[in-house]
């Protein structure tokens, strides 16, 4: 099972044309699927572009009452993955952006290499042409405020939001993590995501994407330094991280 986790806040626009597109990447590459769409309280119409495609999709969509953030919410359907699969080895949650930043045209080929025993795979951000200065210079040099210890080998893009990982190495990271997984937000929340499933992961795989900011229906939340100053102050707690088990033990099993 691939549980394909979606969060979102107030991408009404677009939310039902990405469900749609991933059951068409889906039709053409058979795998049994499960999407999960954590609604982070939107305000626009949302629930209601959700609505019909819980009829005909494999489709569950959990709601915040209140903003949590969209590390939360990743979270929060990362732990409800967990808590459907009976194949934690086998099965595997992807996490992808409801706004079309990432491509789902990727996914067969993000799913190859969990299929060939990744048990993580990084889509790595190539840069489009439309992106601004600020976002091109975010990409560039924010993850060098990444701490080295919070790095995954092999993994160049520390700030990837467009991940997949098996369920037992997410398991893993949990067990170790305790009751709540991430700490941060926004990109920060990408970095400790990917660093503490890398630690649970015997091997990471990378795939090299195009991020289309062009798609987006509205116009970008992101503040490039403001994010990047949040990277930096991330870096205490990037640096706080469980050592990687050791080879052979339960956690690294």
């Amino acid at each position: 099972m691939i549980y394909v986790c979606i969060p979102s806040h107030n991408e009404a626009q677009t939310v039902g044309l990405l469900l749609w597109k991933i059951r068409q990447v889906f039709a053409e590459f058979p795998r049994e699927y499960q999407l999960l769409v954590g609604d982070d309280a939107s305000t626009d119409s949302t629930r209601e572009v959700l609505e019909p495609y819980l009829k005909v999709l494999p489709l569950e969509v959990m709601r915040n009452r209140e903003r949590l953030g969209t590390a939360a919410t990743v979270e929060r359907l990362l732990k409800v993955a967990l808590e459907r699969t009976d194949r934690p080895k086998r099965d595997a949650a992807v996490v992808l952006h409801a706004d079309f930043t990432h491509a789902v045209s990727e996914l067969p080929e993000i799913i190859k290499k969990l299929d060939s025993g990744a048990d993580l795979v990084v889509a790595e951000a190539r840069p489009g042409a439309e992106w601004s200065r600020g976002y091109r210079l975010l990409r560039r040099w924010g993850g060098h405020l990444v701490p080295r210890a919070a790095r995954t080998p092999g993994v160049d893009d520390a700030l990837s939001g467009f991940v997949a990982m098996r369920l037992a190495a997410l398991r893993g990271a949990l067990k170790v993590a305790g009751d709540r997984l991430l700490h941060l937000d926004g990109w920060a929340g990408r970095a400790e995501l990917i660093a503490k499933v890398g630690r649970q992961s015997r091997r990471t795989d990378v795939l090299k994407v195009t991020e289309r900011l062009d798609l987006r229906a509205r116009e970008s939340r992101l503040d490039p330094w403001e994010e990047a100053k949040a990277l930096w102050r991330a870096r205490p707690r990037l640096r706080d991280l469980p050592p990687r088990p050791r080879a052979g033990s339960e956690e690294a099993a």
